[in-house]
């Protein structure tokens, strides 16, 4: 289902549940409301449709991928970047990092790592820094 896509900056601001099985309806949710702003929007947390779990969904290169309890657990390569967000109004500056590991589970529930690079890590840090509460 497409979903609203929340713009209260205190929900947003609150860090998010962890996700359990019973959120399978939330990641396709936001799947659906994220492939539904395609044009303009390239990852999304939960807490983006007012559901405030451990959940996001992103174009990995071309293709779409959700992550239950993302967690960055190294990173390199610190740069300076400008990022839009379709919850918030305008461009906000922010410090990323050009390479990052990230533990998460898959849609069954089983752990994965994998080491993200470029725009990909950026949009995965983005939709963490959600997860977090954090406001950029």
């Amino acid at each position: 289902m497409i979903c609203e896509i929340c713009k209260d900056e205190a929900f947003l601001a609150q860090k998010a549940e962890v996700a359990t099985t019973s959120d399978l309806g939330i990641a396709q949710d936001l799947l659906d409301t994220l492939i539904a702003h395609k044009d303009g929007c390239v990852g999304m947390a939960a807490n983006m449709i007012g559901v405030n779990k451990r959940i996001i969904a992103f174009d990995n290169e071309g293709e779409y991928m959700v992550m239950f309890n993302p967690v960055i657990v190294k990173q390199s390569g610190p740069y300076e970047a400008e990022e839009g967000c379709l919850s918030l109004t305008g461009t906000r500056k922010t410090k990323r990092f050009q390479s990052i590991k990230v533990q998460w589970q898959n849609e069954n529930f089983q752990t994965r790592i994998k080491t993200f690079t470029g725009w990909t890590s950026e949009i995965i840090q983005h939709e963490i820094d959600h997860c977090e509460g954090i406001i950029i």
